[in-house]
């Protein structure tokens, strides 16, 4: 996909222009993922997430498919432009027509998470940023009101809420301007901005607690207590967050089976650990290794960027083509404390780099290395940040594809393949820290399992007392297959309940990805697995069957 050194820079085409217009198009309508992905010019306002505002986004993405159809591809970037659009766009519009982008309501991916935790992203350190910074504040109560006419409509129009999200939403929001307030400090020391800053916090809580009061008193009375969407909602889901079709009872028997070749797996490097012990004995027996141990949040993220500045240094030119641009990632804390790790992309200029955020629980005290080595890997080299990254610094790819083309499956799938890769390259010898990403691929696997298993409303195992998958059923299969936190395990199972489809694409996306390596790395004798990995991050995010084709090709 990439030109050879000295070559010209490639003339942009039609289908570039296509793409373009549509992320035109796409950020102008949602500064929140303006603002997301790195693109200037929107931070002051906030998203319209009213009925309206939402068809206008399908309408437009309904017309770049029907361009992108009329259009003429000039060469290999167009054919996967074309292919990735259409098949991710066409996804997105089934879902849109379905009513599920209108008041959607979860606990990590709806439009109170998205405004609450923008203001993360946001600079506020010149006069300039501040006064941006204060004029999206000014915003937030208007944001809020097509938050309430989205939900409103979603009551009268169904699909179903369902209950235990909205109760968990309602909760968030009363926290969500002390959120935003934590980000605040520089614009309180600035003597001009002191008395606008204390109304637009004021104005914010006043619209926070509408948004809780229309969520208990309107939304939770005609709200479903059943989590699972059923099958034919499912259906529309999963496709959109893996990027591929799949078959869920096939999906569903896959998972189960890895799940037991993981814990064998985890049983024999417990005996390893701690002759004669089970995988829960060992694990609790690592807990208490001082050598894991971090016992402040500071001295956390501390070692997080250490750990992460290691990896850049130790995989650039061996196993990976990392750019110099992409050498600087920041490890920060997160002001909110759902106690997940989460990386946000660099701006489209590089001026915001890549960051890895931890978002501590306020219970939690101590932090145990054991098990978040792998998540540094995750998210960071040679996970999300040089996978993103890479497509950033592209010199062939138009900006659609270098920042808005994401699918999870393929995301999140190479962010999980990165995990098992630095085991096999060493990375992770460590019986502790290999502990550590057998736990994480165990959980990624029992989530395929459990949210398919709920939503698809499958028989579960007699184990579990057999019947229908159900809340409680997953919560007592993942604290029996998980060593988590239980208060992040928590957080872990609400979220898969409130965004189905999406947790899968985690597992199955690295299935895709480890099957598309063995394919090539077959087809392509003279191939190394550096020039897989550079061949593959050149492309950018395309969905899975793009990707599998390209590079079965080359």
């Amino acid at each position: 996909m990439t030109g050879p050194a000295g070559s010209m820079p490639r003339e942009p085409s039609a289908i570039d222009r296509i793409a373009e217009q549509y992320l035109s198009d796409q950020t102008a309508q949602d500064p929140l993922f303006a603002t997301e992905i790195g693109v200037a010019g929107h931070d002051h306002l906030l998203t319209d997430f009213s009925p309206a505002a939402c068809a206008a986004r399908a309408s437009s993405a309904r017309a770049t498919v029907h361009a992108l159809a009329e259009a003429h591809c000039v060469d290999d970037v167009d054919r996967v432009t074309v292919a990735t659009m259409c098949a991710s766009l066409r996804r997105e519009i089934a879902l849109a027509e379905a009513g599920e982008r209108v008041g959607d309501c979860n606990v990590i991916a709806s439009p109170l998470q998205a405004v609450r935790d923008i203001f993360d992203l946001m600079p506020a350190d010149t006069p300039t940023q501040r006064d941006v910074f204060l004029e999206r504040l000014r915003a937030l109560p208007e944001c809020v009101d097509t938050i309430i006419d989205g939900l409103r409509h979603r009551i009268a129009h169904s699909p179903p809420l369902a209950q235990r999200q909205v109760e968990l939403v309602a909760a968030q929001a009363s926290t969500a301007a002390d959120a935003i307030a934590s980000n605040t400090g520089p614009l309180a020391a600035d003597p001009r901005l002191q008395g606008p800053l204390e109304v637009a916090l004021s104005d914010a809580r006043v619209a926070f607690g509408a948004l809780i009061a229309v969520l208990r008193a309107e939304a939770a009375p005609s709200a479903t207590a059943v989590d699972g969407v059923g099958r034919e909602r499912y259906l529309r889901f999963l496709p959109a967050y893996l990027g591929a079709d799949v078959d869920p009872d096939e999906a569903y028997a896959w998972a189960t089976d890895r799940l037991s070749a993981i814990v064998a797996e985890q049983a024999a490097l417990a005996h390893e650990l701690l002759p004669g012990a089970s995988v829960a004995e060992a694990m609790a027996h690592l807990d208490t290794l001082p050598r894991y141990a971090v016992h402040d949040r500071h001295e956390f993220v501390v070692w997080m960027q250490g750990l992460s500045d290691r990896a850049v240094e130790g995989l650039a030119g061996t196993h990976f083509d990392i750019p110099a641009r992409l050498t600087r990632l920041e490890c920060r804390l997160a002001p909110s404390s759902t106690g997940i790790i989460y990386y946000t992309q660099p701006s489209a200029d590089l001026s915001r780099p890549g960051r890895m955020w931890w978002s501590v629980p306020p219970e939690q005290e101590v932090f145990h290395t054991w098990q978040e080595t792998t998540t540094v890997f995750h998210e960071g080299v040679p996970g999300h940040h040089l996978q993103l990254g890479a497509a950033i610094v592209s010199d062939d790819l138009n900006a659609w594809r270098k920042l808005a083309s994401f699918t999870s499956g393929h995301g999140e799938g190479w962010a999980l393949y990165a995990e098992r890769l630095m085991a096999e390259l060493g990375w992770l010898d460590d019986p502790g820290d290999r502990m550590g990403m057998l736990d994480s691929q165990r959980l990624r696997a029992a989530r395929v399992v459990v949210d398919i298993g709920v939503h698809c409303r499958l028989r579960a195992p007699a184990a579990l007392g057999g019947g229908t998958w159900d809340a409680a059923k997953a919560w007592q299969f993942l604290t029996d297959s998980v060593a988590m936190d239980r208060s992040v395990l928590r957080f872990e199972l609400d979220r898969y309940l409130g965004w189905p489809g999406q947790a899968p694409s985690y597992a199955l996306g690295q299935r895709v990805w480890e099957e598309t390596r063995t394919a090539a790395l077959a087809t392509h004798r003279d191939w190394t697995l550096r020039d897989f990995h550079t061949r593959a991050l050149a492309l950018g995010g395309v969905s899975l069957d793009v990707l599998a084709d390209e590079l079965a090709s080359g």
